[in-house]
């Protein structure tokens, strides 16, 4: 995500020196030898001493503690934002660290990616006619509300805001709970006696469904603990649900069956294009 941003941004132009920041200098570097970014330092403090834009684009569980290594050296002309999927947690750890939301820290949420990890898989259009979320709080600076709507519509994104609670819960329901789907369905064939053979026969409909199951496992371990109160409650709704299919079954109710289908069919064609 922080690559395919740093890409966007610098093919429109719209950056002078890009700066990275993580854990793993190899990986630091490959970044650099792809021209993602102009330099870079295992050091937070360092990295973004002079930035007047910081983009946090780590796991959920990670966020504080990046947080805590930023304060005391963000200037005061900086801009922070994030691309975390879960916003509560983002401005809770941000309220641990700083005592309150800083009036320059605009939440976001880029509803874009891939199953691809690495700086290697990053691309500049990742982003294009894509949607991103702002959640920006009472204190925040419109200055800075500005900024962040500018870098994402740069990127060629539709830039919407909402509330942090009802993000979560949008997006519970539309992203973290396909993605325990197509996990859970991935691990429960692969531990059947015969998974070898499930998987051979796997044809495009499995494929499409489970694709998301390749994404990152620690960033999706981070975000179902992050949003536990919103992902539990569609959970529950699913699985009601998901039994009444069971029942139908069952019962050989047909006419459930035909009319929980329509109503799916009809409710996808309509709203995803």
């Amino acid at each position: 995500m922080g690559g395919s941003l740093a890409r966007a941004l610098r093919q429109a132009g719209m950056v002078g020196e890009i700066v990275g920041c993580g854990r793993d200098a190899e990986h630091l570097a490959k970044a650099k030898a792809l021209d993602v970014i102009d330099r870079y330092s295992t050091d937070v403090a360092e990295a973004i001493s002079g930035a007047d834009l910081i983009v946090v684009a780590v796991p959920m569980q990670a966020m504080e503690t990046v947080f805590r290594a930023m304060q005391g050296y963000i200037d005061k002309q900086a801009v922070m934002t994030d691309v975390g999927s879960v916003k509560g947690s983002a401005v809770a750890a941000a309220k641990r660290v700083f005592g309150e939301v800083p009036e320059n820290y605009i939440p976001g949420h880029p509803i874009a990616g891939t199953e691809k990890n690495g700086v290697e898989a990053s691309f500049a259009e990742l982003f294009q006619e894509r949607r991103v979320i702002m959640t920006p709080l009472e204190n925040s600076r419109v200055d800075a509300i500005d900024k962040v709507r500018a870098m994402w519509q740069a990127c060629g994104a539709e830039v919407v805001t909402m509330g942090v609670e009802h993000h979560d819960e949008v997006l519970a329901a539309t992203s973290h709970l396909p993605h325990m789907l197509a996990y859970a369905l991935v691990d429960t064939l692969a531990r059947m006696d015969d998974s070898q053979e499930i998987f051979s026969y796997a044809a495009g409909g499995f494929r499409d469904f489970t694709r998301i199951a390749s994404s990152h496992p620690q960033m999706w371990h981070d975000i179902c603990l992050a949003n536990q109160a919103a992902l539990k409650k569609v959970l529950h709704r699913f699985h009601d649900d998901l039994q009444l299919l069971i029942d139908a079954i069952d019962n050989g109710d047909s006419e459930y069956l035909k009319i929980t289908f329509t109503r799916a069919k009809l409710a996808r064609d309509t709203y995803v294009s």
